[in-house]
């Protein structure tokens, strides 16, 4: 844009005493930077546009008059020498910050010099501007005056803010080794280095990029390019979410080091690199000009895929999805297989298996979205229609290619916000190809847990792909890569209710295709077991005509039966090919186990079809061998009718004489009944497998520095119950000697009690002045935190509650959807850190790691011989890693410098600060309270804040509470279930029945 002779002054324009100039503004919105000019004989008014953003407009030139209505609503920019002077009208005394500073009602008009700052807030959110230069038009050439000493005031302004920032800081030393103040203070630092510093972010991140050669035409001043750049923002379901989206993984040519921490080298134009030992930040890109920090800070999701043309397959779990943004984004190709498995609150509580998936996009025909299901046993009073407290909420990434499995662990969902505007962690690894396909690895080894990553991934999938037959072909797929290398160890929920149970069982007998079968123990190698159910049992002795005998002749077996140290007796598994109506039908019998004979034992009932389908098959393949244990006293109960609840039934799984030769055997059409297997094998999940990978470490308890979670969402039911459960799981004692040791599983393990005298852990979670200062305001955070005020009002007299500060300092004003935990220890000489830490979707709540629930009641006329110990109740699918730092004693690491859990960047301050008196957190309370406010103060235009988030929030009114009267019941058999089974008596009768005929013939 060229330069105009100096007009006539109009009666409406300011005066100049500088002569005629350019102030040169650096605006700072959602989307790219944009470098405006203003010339010094102008008035201008800054709007703002939901749809478009910031707006400059030109109010006052030669022959155009400034509209009165604009100037009472929006900010005004008039021009004198070479200050800016700022004139406003809004009501509130936090609309305007200069320079990080409230602008008080009254103090208005002010004038703004070169390297001043001002952020607005206007609709809810917050843009700002900085004065960057000021160029002189007077002579025959453009001359760069400095009236106003600019080097010497960027140094000055800058030197300013960081001076603020340490003062204000709650961790000053952190804050100095991380910002590099020493280089930004250094006296030779040139001009250029001084505006491209990395400023302190206020609240919105506005931090000058000088562009020195510029040319005019092309500093955007003119209206229709300003309009134009911000028409590439982005409105997505109502709300302005304005973002400029990084399309790729590179940055032209200019590498870039650094993926989040310093702890990984990698280059954005060849994707980016981890070895698991850590975890990352997504980088921010939706507000204002990428620093230098923030562009060599945080991995894009366009990187994780890249290059994307290689993969072979992808899977994702996520809870939320934009599905087109992500095929746009990340520039899938339409013939790649893409499985995507997420929430839908219908279709997860469907009963009706046709409903659990759907092909949205008919350009791309391989990508199929998966509705993972939810068990009636979690719905309130067991009926689908009462749906519980329940979420698919994990965040999962499995890319393919030939050479690798690339496995990536995430906060953050499939949706375009979260990734640009919002801190979340990914963690992620890659993973060698095999040169044949490895099925033991799918088995888990509980003397090894750290092998079993393969088998905790496959059996997290196989949950979710169950109904999903086509989509089984992942458990060969994952056979085919080699785990041993995890730096990690997967944490996983799945909604259900689990009882411990014993890793082996002492079984003589298991399943086979011809006849019962007698087993030698040496020859079995034990690789878990399935909780399942006889069905039948109450059709079998209700029956008039032979149930006196039927129950006589079950007692006096039951009472021969060796009972093991778990309360169960094995009962013998008989395939019945007999029967037209299920060639997999399975019978149990009760028999004398040391005097078997078949015609001496009483048949009980069956397995259920559901179960029966995959169990015959894979036995007579020879894959595995199946041997069954009930709890003999359950089954007299149900036979006498004292109860209607199902008979317990566990599955003893063990190879078989072929699984060596599974990989070679194999089949497409085996596929379905593998990955019914594996997701019905019992793991540890929630706490206990928390405490599972935890109890492998002796953490010692006086030596501990820190223990704290930081979520976004704080379940409605915590309590001290609940925080020492977790505590427990995560290794803590109430014994701090080291050397002692106890036969008692539960000796001193943490409990209420002690969590009552002494709180364990200490809470993250945002103020809800942190939450309203954002570089949005409380609109981009009003969904994303979910605190209920009971819980704040139940535990703030604990005060475990800490500030959660985001870190490094250039993410601050930017909303933290982060889930980490870590529990820090300090050698007794103080010369290193060793621990774990947590990332992933597991938010601090029952709802995702588990709620204890007592032993069932007893019966008051019977001693029920059931399972006598605790329960975990599940809600949520979850999914997140624990990386683990061991003790010294214990590492396995014999050269090099040694690992600290110190070298794990935290995406919040640490240690994380009290709350001052006075605080209070963004409980929803607060949180509407907050949006009220907002609303007041933009009366005269309303933003619609009443439609649907597309983030993750269980709703409150879903008290979890709930949970323990809704699920101390035990299941009921099922109305298919019983016409099952009586069409199988039926047919068992009428064959015994021909037999006897034939036999007396």
């Amino acid at each position: 844009m060229e330069a105009e002779p100096p007009p006539e002054r109009h009666r409406d324009q300011p005066s100049t005493s500088g002569g005629l100039g350019y102030f040169h503004l650096r605006l700072h919105a959602a989307g790219a930077p944009v470098l405006l000019l203003l010339r010094s004989d102008r008035l201008y008014s800054l709007s703002f546009s939901r749809r478009r953003g910031p707006r400059l407009r030109l109010l006052a030139s030669p022959g155009r008059h400034h509209s009165r209505r604009r100037l009472r609503r929006d900010p005004v920019l008039s021009t004198s020498g070479c200050v800016v002077r700022l004139t406003h009208c809004f009501s509130s005394d936090d609309a305007v910050r200069v320079n990080g500073r409230p602008l008080l009602r009254g103090r208005c008009p002010v004038d703004l010099a070169v390297g001043d700052e001002v952020s607005l807030l206007r609709r809810g959110a917050r843009y700002g501007f900085s004065v960057e230069k000021f160029v002189s038009c007077e002579g025959p050439e453009f001359v760069a005056a400095e009236p106003c000493g600019e080097v010497l005031v960027l140094r000055a302004e800058s030197l300013l803010k960081r001076l603020r920032a340490i003062s204000e800081s709650h961790d000053p030393l952190s804050f100095l080794r991380d910002s590099n103040c020493a280089e930004t203070c250094s006296e030779d630092v040139p001009v250029k280095r001084a505006r491209e510093d990395d400023f302190l972010p206020l609240n919105t991140p506005i931090n000058p990029i000088a562009e020195e050669n510029l040319p005019l035409e092309h500093c955007n001043l003119d209206q229709g390019k300003l309009e134009q750049c911000t028409d590439a923002a982005i409105a997505k379901e109502g709300i302005d979410e304005s973002i400029q989206g990084t399309k790729g993984c590179s940055n032209g040519n200019t590498e870039q080091k650094d993926c989040s921490n310093g702890n990984t080298e990698q280059q954005y134009n060849e994707g980016c690199y981890s070895d698991g030992s850590t975890f990352f930040l997504n980088r921010l890109t939706g507000f204002g000009p990428a620093t230098r920090v923030e562009k060599q800070s945080g991995v894009t999701l366009p990187q994780l895929l890249h290059p994307v043309d290689s993969l072979e397959r992808v899977f994702i779990a996520t809870f939320t999805s934009d599905v087109s943004w992500f095929l746009d984004y990340c520039k899938v190709p339409q013939n790649l297989p893409v499985t995507i498995a997420c929430h839908n609150k219908e279709r997860c509580w469907s009963a009706s298996q046709e409903s659990r998936t759907a092909t949205p996009f008919g350009s791309y025909p391989n990508l199929l979205l998966v509705y993972p299901q939810f068990p009636e046993e979690i719905a309130f009073g067991k009926d689908r229609k009462k749906q519980g407290v329940a979420c698919h909420h994990p965040k999962l990434l499995v890319l393919q290619r030939k050479d690798s499995m690339r496995i990536v662990v995430t906060s953050a969902n499939l949706v375009p916000r979260q990734w640009y505007l919002i801190t979340n962690t990914v963690w992620w690894q890659d993973f060698p190809c095999r040169s044949s396909p490895d099925y033991s690895a799918l088995f888990s080894k509980a003397e090894e847990p750290k092998s079993d990553f393969a088998s905790q991934l496959v059996s997290f999938i196989a949950f979710l792909v169950n109904e999903v037959p086509s989509q089984s072909y992942w458990i060969n797929e994952i056979a085919k890569y080699n785990f041993e290398g995890a730096a990690g160890y997967l944490i996983a929920s799945v909604p259900g209710i689990y009882a411990h149970r014993p890793h082996y069982l002492e079984s003589n007998y298991c399943l086979s295709r011809k006849q019962i079968l007698r087993t030698k123990l040496a020859h079995r190698v034990f690789l878990g077991f399935v909780q399942t159910s006889v069905v039948g049992l109450s059709h079998r002795f209700h029956m008039p005509s032979d149930a006196g005998s039927k129950l006589k002749a079950l007692s006096v077996l039951l009472s021969k039966c060796h009972v093991n140290m778990h309360g169960t007796t094995e009962v013998i598994l008989k395939r019945n090919t007999n029967i037209p109506a299920d060639a997999n039908a399975v019978s149990v019998l009760v028999a004398d186990l040391d005097k078997f004979t078949e015609e001496d034992s009483v048949h009980l009932g069956f397995l259920p079809r559901e179960v029966a389908k995959w169990v015959s098959p894979l036995s007579d393949l020879g894959f595995f061998k199946f041997s069954g244990f009930i709890y003999p006293k359950e089954a007299l109960e149900a036979a006498y009718g004292v109860t209607n609840t199902k008979v317990q039934l566990l599955l003893h799984v063990s190879k078989g004489a072929e699984f060596s030769q599974i990989s070679g055997l194999i089949q497409d059409e085996h596929l379905p009944l593998l990955c019914s297997l594996l997701a019905s094998l019992k793991r540890s999940l929630g706490l206990w497998r928390l405490e599972e990978v935890l109890s492998h470490f002796k953490w010692p308890e006086t030596l501990e520095t820190d223990f704290f979670y930081s979520a976004s969402s704080i379940g409605t039911s915590i309590n001290p119950q609940f925080i020492a459960s977790f505590a427990s799981a995560a290794g803590k004692r109430s014994n701090p000697d080291l050397e002692s040791e106890e036969s008692d599983p539960e000796w001193g393990c943490w409990t209420t009690n002690h969590e009552l005298k002494k709180p364990s852990i200490n809470l993250l979670f945002p103020t809800i002045d942190r939450v309203k200062n954002g570089a949005c305001g409380i609109q981009l955070s009003r969904h994303l935190f979910s605190l209920p005020e009971r819980t704040w009002q139940r535990l703030r007299s604990t005060g475990i509650f800490r500030d959660a500060i985001p870190h490094p300092y250039h993410r601050i004003g930017h909303p933290m959807h982060v889930k980490v935990a870590q529990r820090r220890f300090r050698s007794r000489l103080g010369r290193h850190s060793f621990g774990w830490t947590y990332c992933g979707s597991h938010n601090f709540s029952p709802a995702a790691w588990g709620h204890i629930l007592p032993p069932p009641k007893a019966n008051p006329s019977e001693v029920r011989a059931v399972s006598s110990g605790p329960r975990l109740h599940i809600c949520n699918y979850e999914l997140g890693i624990i990386l683990i730092v061991p003790p010294s004693s214990m590492s396995k690491q014999t050269s090099g410098r040694r690992r600290e859990i110190n070298d794990i960047a935290l995406p919040f301050v640490v240690p994380p600060p009290q709350y001052k008196p006075g605080d209070r957190p963004a409980t929803s309370l607060a949180m509407r309270e907050a949006m009220a406010e907002a609303s007041i103060l933009q009366s005269n235009d309303l933003v619609d804040l009443s439609e649907d988030t597309d983030e993750d929030l269980p709703n409150e009114d879903n008290d979890d509470e709930h949970l323990i009267e809704l699920s101390d019941c035990s299941p009921e058999e099922k109305e298919e279930e019983k016409i099952y089974a009586e069409t199988l008596w039926e047919q068992v009768d009428s064959s015994q029945s021909q037999e006897m005929d034939q036999n007396d013939h």
